[in-house]
């Protein structure tokens, strides 16, 4: 996943798209962080830091327009869009209520107690494929529809 991201930075480059080699760059750097720390990086590891990356982006946009920075908001949603492509699909409501149940049943939840149980086999299921507030608050809807 690593080569791509920089293969596309350099045909950014070739093309003097300063919005996605600055985003690139960024993402590159962060990536490099983690296997600083973590020494060998997975592919779930670089799925992490840009959805991490991703999510300062959308802070961001929320943030410039209550601040009424209309033009940095543009550009966050642009480098947005950028780490976006790098992330798999949404999984939409259907499937991810399935992966939900399944969890539920794999753990053998029963009340909101287990609740830290079923998100744990959620998330792993989920893989970057869902925000886990989504996935909480489809947890907590199964599980309060069993008490």
């Amino acid at each position: 996943m690593v080569g791509k991201i920089q293969s596309d930075l350099k045909e950014a480059q070739l093309k003097r798209d300063e919005v996605k080699v600055s985003t690139l760059r960024l993402l590159l750097s962060e990536i490099h962080n983690v296997q600083i720390q973590k020494g060998v990086i997975s592919d779930q590891d670089i799925i992490s830091v840009t959805q991490r990356e991703a999510k300062k982006r959308k802070e961001a946009v929320s943030a410039f327009r209550l601040g009424g920075r209309e033009e940095a908001a543009v550009k966050e949603e642009a480098e947005l869009k950028i780490l976006e492509s790098y992330l798999p699909s949404k999984l939409n409501n259907e499937e991810l209520t399935k992966l939900v149940e399944e969890a539920i049943t794999e753990v053998g939840a029963t009340s909101m107690a287990d609740m830290g149980k079923v998100m744990s086999a959620a998330m792993g299921k989920v893989a970057g494929q869902a925000d886990g507030t989504t996935v909480s608050s489809l947890v907590k809807e199964r599980l309060s529809g069993q008490s």
